[in-house]
């Protein structure tokens, strides 16, 4: 990922994130913390999605507009593929364990996150907008789940990308030093 620059001449140790680790180590450290935030995620996503399967058969449901029978639609799906990306670490680890990938799997896994936590931002925005189009004026429910959406963004996007410009920044000006 970002960090994983071996310092030359270092036997394949890593010395500039401030640890001395393999490769294999790195791998496995990392494969270790992405294990634990995806078990946070796909606890949330899994009762969110069985959630929204219920909502077609309860009996109000029939008494949704057309309107809101697709924003029900898109959630189910964006529910699902969330499920599906939060999902997909731990079956490409069973598939390839043993075959001596694994900081190429911590790689894909990552991106199946981040994947998973987009579409999970999605899905809560759109069910949010299906909620509220049922309690509140239509505008006022695009309005509020437009807000929602962005603090989502702001709470799970902004910082990292702060972090990243701020560390990017801070390596130009010193090359050598992090």
């Amino acid at each position: 990922m970002h960090d994983d620059h071996e310092a030359p001449g270092n036997g394949g140790r890593e010395a500039r994130s401030g640890r001395v680790e393999t490769r294999e180590e790195r791998a496995d450290r990392k494969w270790a913390e992405l294990l634990q935030e995806v078990r946070v995620t796909q606890t949330g996503v899994q009762i969110l999605f069985a959630f929204l399967l219920t909502v077609a058969f309860t009996p109000r449901f029939h008494d949704l507009g057309q309107a809101d029978r697709a924003i029900y639609v898109v959630t189910v799906l964006l529910g699902a593929a969330a499920t599906g990306a939060l999902i997909a670490p731990v079956s490409l680890h069973r598939i390839v364990t043993g075959r001596r990938l694994k900081p190429e799997t911590v790689d894909w896994a990552s991106r199946f996150t981040v994947a998973g936590l987009v579409l999970l931002l999605c899905t809560v925005a759109s069910a949010l907008l299906l909620i509220l189009r049922v309690v509140v004026a239509d505008a006022t429910a695009f309005w509020l789940a437009a807000a929602a959406l962005l603090w989502f963004v702001i709470c799970w996007f902004a910082p990292a990308a702060w972090l990243f410009h701020r560390s990017r920044n801070e390596s130009l000006r010193n090359p050598g030093v992090r």
